[in-house]
């Protein structure tokens, strides 16, 4: 092997090791089966979710993990093999690469290093159904909000019931009069007896005066029979 074979080699080795440091996640799969334009279109989402793609020979891989966090991926390096990595989301490779294997229906999981623990295809396959952070974060505001909004409407109707003025609330008491009407109905009812006992009080002089008129004749009688005696 020429020298300048060798540079190149190591180039590719250190461009690996450089894109693995710091990752959260590197993902192995089995790219063939797709076409031209399929790859481009898969590598265009990949990219637009800051995940790098690339197809490596599986020596030079295995070169570029040995020594590191992510040497267990080398036995997911036989056969044709593409590899992605994410520094940002640790799930973002498993999830977005399933998206685009079931919207081709080709392609498969071999293996994946996930936040320093590795993973088979089958739990790659798990991993992938995680949500983004983005999707959670905003499944947590949609549960924290919905009763937030329910509370926030019953504070709303009864701002609405009970005005600042109390216009409203003191409507109950203007009512109260209209029950109390049949009692001031019946008052004159009552002072009807009173007005009709003032005609018999009057009229008891009268029956006083009558004994003093009788008297009178006794008088007169008395007076007539003296010259008798």
């Amino acid at each position: 092997m020429s020298e300048a074979a060798k540079q190149e080699k190591q180039l590719i080795i250190d461009e690996i090791k450089s894109k693995l440091d710091g990752a959260q996640s590197a993902v192995v799969i089995d790219y063939m089966g797709i076409s031209v334009a399929q790859a481009d279109a898969m590598r265009r989402k990949l990219r637009e979710a800051n995940i790098d793609y690339t197809v490596y020979k599986n020596t030079l891989m295995k070169r570029a993990i040995d020594g590191t966090d992510f040497a267990p991926l080398a036995e997911s390096l036989e056969g044709p093999s593409a590899i992605a990595i994410s520094k940002e989301d640790a799930t973002a490779p498993a999830r977005v690469l399933d998206g685009i294997m079931k919207e081709f229906q080709k392609m498969g999981f071999k293996g994946g290093i996930v936040e320093g623990n590795y993973y088979d295809k089958e739990g790659i396959t798990e991993i992938a159904k995680i949500p983004s952070r983005e999707d959670l974060i905003a499944k947590f505001l949609g549960s924290i909000q919905n009763p937030l909004s329910g509370f926030v409407r019953v504070l709303a109707a009864i701002a609405e019931a009970t005005p600042a003025d109390g216009s409203e609330a003191a409507a109950p008491k203007e009512e109260a009069p209209a029950e109390e009407a049949p009692a001031e109905e019946a008052a004159p009812a009552e002072e009807a007896p009173a007005e009709e006992a003032a005609p018999a009080e009057e009229a008891a002089p009268a029956e006083e005066a009558a004994p003093a008129e009788e008297a009178a004749p006794a008088e007169e009688a008395a007076t007539e029979e003296t010259p008798a005696e």
